[in-house]
């Protein structure tokens, strides 16, 4: 897109790289710069912005980076890491291929947080450089001054080397007690939504998608993979004790889906296109936990259209992976909490595999358009399990995030603006705005629109048409919803119907609350109401068969039918251990769910394994709560402090930051 009029009459005088309105002072520059007091670079933004703020023009920009996307764009990156465990940092070399957008381009700013930035080279000539003053979350914006203008259209290969930090918040770095095997270490990135600054320096927005290509160096008695096709591996020319290994991505990607593990990793496959990766003592019941995974890809397929990214593999992460799954191009991320030893939570497959279409081959331009990603794979998602299963398990399901987004809303207050389908993220953390609001109000919106414009086959066309239109591009709510105008153009009267502020721009649920077929429900429905009605008097009557009867789906509906009201009474969760043994259930959706509820119901013994569930594996969705209910449960409200801080090294960054918050806990000086 072209840049918009006032920053084109700017011209070389002053170039906007920054969404801050803060003063800039140059903290630090490059040993090249010949700078030591403040940057022209930076004194040259403080300018632009004072004037762009003053007419309230900014240009096109994402609130979570200081990259200005109306500029430039990267195209490509080179990467090179060197991983050392013994330092817990990541030396790296990257080039950037970058094209300019505007004429009399002269500075590149990129995205970093907490690196060491080396050297700065374009086209091979020393260059410019300084950073600016960091920014609680967005890092620290890194200006890189030109050796000549570029012309709209040109081309110019930026090289930075840089170290990252050892507490980057993209990384977690993993003892060898803290592993399945306890012999080895272990590294595994997380860079959703805005921590790839502190892996790589680049242009950190979703609204930025390039190809890549790395080499990364290694011990030799450990593997590395990354999301990205594997091109082969060499000894390491400068260590023989150490592997390069070599990955290309030649689909266009933003940021935040590089990823990579480094670990003693062992593979099996499950389909031919697909890998199960994890360490050995989990690899065998992996493969057998996704082993329907062609399947579900074949299934999208016949939904959204080819799969454009060739290989399709499952990584296994370590517990302390803070989400259930993530989307990583070639290579999805797995929380080892779906292993249920059944397959019953394969359906968080379902929903990776539709990142490849939603997420990643369309992606949200910025992420106050989260649920564009989240809402559409969902959406999908469930598509694929009525394929699979049949219409009422997708009306089942959906009703079960119905629930979950209830929980959010009344988690956040309902008036909070994050509650909002599109909130505004200006000067707010992207983690601390994550919830299920994105992806279940965005679902009953879809779904809403479903049954406004005709049923699912109808509606599914629209999906495919869109993500046909907007490939290998982001996009914004408003792109969705002219292009929602254009396709149904015989069914605007109905779409201008259609509360689209409430929808879009107003905290709290939904304005309109589906009707989903119960079916499925119906039975969960009624054991839940006899527990919710009984008497004590009434305790004997429940038997081992009630539970015995459901699905593990049905199971985890049940208890979240219970946890709804107002806490049982101690006596009913006691009897309801004693007749359906909820304790030795491994379905970790059940565990959790129902340690929530004891807790909830002040059963004392029940506070040790919510603490133990809560701490023994690190996923945000269980985590959280887990550690909130009992720190709410005032007996064991210091209790809950204590065993947090005496985890929190071992926890993800995000997620040691987040149950911080949760928990009232200043923030520890390590970052995390």
């Amino acid at each position: 897109m072209a840049a918009p009029p006032l920053i084109n009459a700017l011209g070389s005088s002053g170039h906007v790289g920054s969404m801050d309105f803060r003063l800039f002072y140059c903290g630090r520059v490059g040993p090249d710069a010949g700078v030591t007091q403040r940057s022209p670079v930076v004194l040259r933004r403080r300018v632009c912005l004072q004037s762009l703020a003053a007419v309230g023009h900014i240009g096109m920009m994402d609130p979570c980076s200081f990259t200005c996307f109306s500029r430039c764009s990267t195209k490509h990156l080179n990467l090179f890491l060197h991983v050392d465990f013994d330092e817990r940092v990541i030396r790296g070399k990257v080039q950037l291929t970058v094209e300019a957008l505007e004429d009399r381009f002269s500075v590149l700013t990129l995205d970093t947080r907490d690196l060491n930035i080396k050297t700065v080279s374009v086209n091979q000539q020393p260059a410019r450089f300084a950073l600016g003053d960091k920014h609680s979350f967005k890092g620290t914006p890194l200006d890189i001054t030109l050796p000549f203008d570029l012309s709209r259209g040109q081309h110019v290969i930026v090289e930075v080397t840089y170290q990252t930090s050892p507490s980057a918040s993209a990384l977690q770095w993993l003892s060898p007690e803290q592993t399945a095997g306890k012999e080895q270490p272990y590294l595994f990135s997380q860079c959703q939504a805005h921590h790839c600054r502190s892996m790589i320096p680049c242009q950190d927005s979703p609204s930025i998608k390039h190809t890549y290509y790395a080499q990364v160096s290694v011990p030799k008695d450990l593997v590395a993979v990354m999301s990205a096709v594997r091109d082969g591996q060499k000894v390491d020319p400068q260590d023989s004790g150490r592997i390069i290994y070599k990955f290309r991505q030649p689909v266009p990607m933003p940021s935040y889906l590089i990823a990579i593990v480094v670990g003693a990793l062992e593979s099996r496959q499950i389909g031919p296109r697909s890998r199960v990766w994890c360490e050995k003592e989990f690899v065998d019941k992996a493969a057998f936990e996704f082993s329907e995974t062609e399947t579900m890809l074949k299934t999208a397929e016949d939904l959204a259209g080819p799969y454009v990214w060739g290989q399709y593999d499952i990584l296994v992460l370590p517990p302390s992976f803070p989400y259930g799954g993530m989307e990583n191009p070639c290579l999805t991320f797995a929380t080892p909490t779906l292993l249920a030893g059944d397959r019953s939570l394969s359906n968080v497959i379902a929903h990776e595999i539709s990142h490849s279409w939603t997420g990643n081959l369309v992606t949200n331009k910025t992420w106050e358009h989260f649920w564009l990603n989240e809402g559409h794979t969902v959406y999908l998602e469930r598509m694929i399990g009525r394929c699979m299963e049949g219409e009422p398990f997708r009306q089942f399901k959906a009703m079960g995030g119905w629930k979950e987004l209830q929980d959010s809303v009344n988690t956040f207050g309902a008036n909070n603006p994050l509650t909002n389908l599109v909130p505004s993220l200006q000067d707010v953390d992207p983690d601390d705005a994550f919830s299920s609001v994105p992806y279940e109000k965005g679902f009953a919106l879809l779904y809403h629109l479903e049954e406004l414009m005709g049923g699912p086959e109808v509606f599914m066309g629209f999906v495919k048409s869109y993500i046909q239109l907007f490939a290998y591009s982001s996009v914004t709510t408003d792109d969705w919803k002219n292009y929602l105008f254009s396709y149904f153009k015989d069914k605007v009267d109905v779409l201008n119907q259609v509360d689209w502020n409430a929808w879009m721009f107003t905290p709290g649920m939904p304005p309109v609350q589906p009707q989903y077929d119960t079916t499925l429900a119906d039975t969960c429905i009624a054991l839940s109401q006899r527990w919710l009605q009984a008497k004590e008097q009434d305790l004997s009557s429940f038997q081992e068969s009630d539970a015995a009867a459901l699905s593990s789906h049905q199971l985890i509906e049940f208890l979240s039918l219970l946890l709804q009201g107002d806490p049982l009474p101690l006596t009913h969760v006691k009897k309801m251990q004693e007749v359906y043994n909820l304790n030795a259930f491994k379905n970790s959706e059940i565990c959790f769910r129902w340690l929530k509820l004891c807790v909830r119901s002040k059963w004392e013994e029940a506070v040790p394994l919510a603490l133990k569930m809560a701490t023994e594996q690190g996923r945000m969705k269980f985590t959280r709560p887990l550690f909130r209910e009992v720190f709410h449960f005032d007996k064991y409200k210091e209790e809950a402090v204590q065993v947090f801080k005496a985890h929190r090294a071992a926890m993800h960054p995000v997620t040691s930051a987040l149950i911080a918050k949760d928990l009232k806990v200043e923030a520890s000086s390590s970052g995390q």
